[in-house]
C-alpha cells in the first residue's frame, strides 16, 4: 500500500483487475454469417478493404507493408484474410477470440483518460512474429485455432457502455490485421460518445492508417527497436515502415505515446537508446510520452533474462538527458518513481499511480495543478 492509502481503499482498486466480460445473449462464432473456412468455423462475410485485383483470380493486399500477392483460395501472411475467387474476405470481422475490461493504463497509455476503463478486444492473426510475443498463442494463430465469440461492431460499443467503458481499446494480438471490424466499431463508437484507442505494432501502409487517424482517438506503438536488424530478426519486419507511420499519427493529430520493450542482449544499450530517444526528440517533439518495458522470457525467447532495472533505468536517463518530458517505465515495481508523472516545469507529483491504478491525479484541466503548465493528453 501506498502512503496515506488506507487497506479499504487498496483492496477497492485491487478488485478492479483485469475480467474477461460475461457476453450475456452473445453467441459462439457460428451463430450467424456465411462459412468462408472449414466447415466448423463459420464467419462474417465480409469484404476486406485495401487490395488491388489482378489477373487470374489473384490479389494484392495493400493494408500492410508486407503487400501479400494471394491466389485463389489462399490467404494472407496474417493468415485472417483470403481470397475468395477474386474477392478478398476478412475472416475476423465480429469474430473475437479475446474481450476484457482493463484499466486504460494497462496499455499503457498515462496521458489519455486517465483512471478510465477500456472495453479491449482482438480477434487471432499478426502481421509480425515477435519471438517473445506474450499474446502468441492468439497472435500467432489462424481464427479458427481460436475460440470466438459473434460480437459485431454495435454489440462491442453497446457492451462498453454498458460497462462504463469510456474507451473501445483494440489490443492484444495486431489491430491492423481486423482494419475493418475495428473501423466500423470506431465509427459506431464516436456517433454513441464511446472513444477508440489502438495498441498496435504500426505495420501499417499510408493510406489506411490515414483512414485510421479520421476515426480513432489515440495510438500506442510499440517500438520494437531502433535497429531494422532487430526488426528482421526477431519479428519477421521492417523498422522504417513503422517510423513513417508514428509520424503521421503525429501529423495527424491522434494523441500518439510510444513503448520500447528492452529485451536484454538484442536493444539494450545505450547508443540505442539514445538514439531512439533522439529520433522522437526530433521527429515527433519532446512531449510524446516514451514508456521503456521490460522483457520477461517469453514464447521463443524463454532462454533470455529479464530486463535488469538498471538497464531500464539507464534507458529512462538517457531519454531525458535528450529532453523528453514524460518518459515512464513499464513492467516494474508499481511504486517505482518512473510509474508516475510529474510536471517538467516545477517537478511536482502530478499523477501517482500504483501499477495500473491511479492513486492522486493532480493535472487539473489539462495543466499542473500547482504551477499552470499544460500537460499534454486527453484529459476529459
Amino acid at each position: 500500500m501506498t502512503k496515506g492509502m488506507t487497506r479499504r481503499e487498496f483492496l477497492r482498486l485491487s478488485s478492479a483487475c483485469p475480467l474477461l466480460i460475461s457476453l450475456s445473449g452473445v453467441a459462439l462464432a457460428g451463430g450467424k454469417g456465411v462459412n468462408l473456412a472449414d466447415g466448423k468455423h463459420i464467419f462474417v462475410t465480409k469484404e476486406a478493404m485495401f487490395y488491388e485485383k489482378l489477373p487470374n483470380e489473384r490479389i494484392k493486399c495493400v493494408l500492410c507493408p508486407r503487400e501479400c500477392v494471394i491466389g485463389d483460395r489462399e490467404r494472407g501472411w496474417c493468415g485472417v484474410r483470403e481470397n475468395h475467387k477474386g474477392t478478398y474476405y476478412t475472416l475476423v470481422y465480429g469474430n473475437p477470440c479475446a474481450v476484457h475490461v482493463d484499466p486504460i493504463e494497462k496499455k499503457p497509455f498515462y496521458h489519455f483518460l486517465p483512471a478510465s476503463t477500456a472495453f479491449s478486444i482482438s480477434t487471432a492473426g499478426c502481421n509480425f512474429n515477435c519471438k517473445y510475443c506474450q499474446n502468441w498463442e492468439i497472435s500467432q494463430r489462424r481464427p479458427e485455432q481460436t475460440d470466438n465469440v459473434y460480437l459485431p461492431p454495435e454489440d462491442v460499443v453497446r457492451y462498453a457502455r454498458q460497462n462504463g467503458c469510456r474507451s473501445i481499446a483494440y489490443t492484444y494480438a495486431e489491430p491492423t490485421i481486423f482494419y475493418e471490424y475495428m473501423y466500423d466499431t470506431a465509427r459506431i463508437g464516436r456517433q454513441r460518445g464511446v472513444r477508440s484507442v489502438v495498441v498496435s505494432a504500426g505495420y501499417i501502409n499510408q493510406k489506411p492508417l490515414e483512414q485510421l487517424c479520421e476515426t480513432v482517438d489515440a495510438i500506442k506503438i510499440d517500438l520494437k527497436a531502433f535497429r531494422d536488424k532487430f526488426y528482421r530478426e526477431i519479428c519477421s519486419g521492417q523498422l522504417q515502415p513503422v517510423l513513417n507511420a508514428i509520424k503521421t499519427i503525429k501529423q495527424k493529430g491522434v494523441w500518439l505515446e510510444i513503448v520500447d520493450l528492452v529485451v536484454p542482449t538484442l536493444n539494450d544499450t545505450v547508443e540505442e537508446f539514445h538514439d531512439l530517444a533522439s529520433w522522437v526528440m526530433d521527429e515527433l517533439g519532446p512531449d510524446v510520452p516514451l514508456h521503456f518495458s521490460r522483457f520477461y522470457p517469453m514464447y521463443q525467447l524463454k532462454s533470455l533474462p529479464p530486463t535488469p532495472m538498471s538497464t531500464l533505468e539507464k534507458a529512462r536517463e538517457e531519454a531525458m538527458k535528450v529532453g523528453l518530458r514524460y518518459v515512464y517505465l513499464g513492467n516494474i515495481s508499481p511504486t517505482h518513481k518512473a510509474n508516475n508523472t510529474y510536471c517538467p516545469n516545477c517537478g511536482k507529483l502530478l499523477i501517482q499511480r500504483m501499477g495500473f491504478f491511479v492513486i492522486k491525479n493532480n493535472v487539473v484541466d489539462g495543466k499542473c495543478k500547482y504551477c499552470g503548465w499544460e500537460i499534454p493528453g486527453v484529459w476529459s
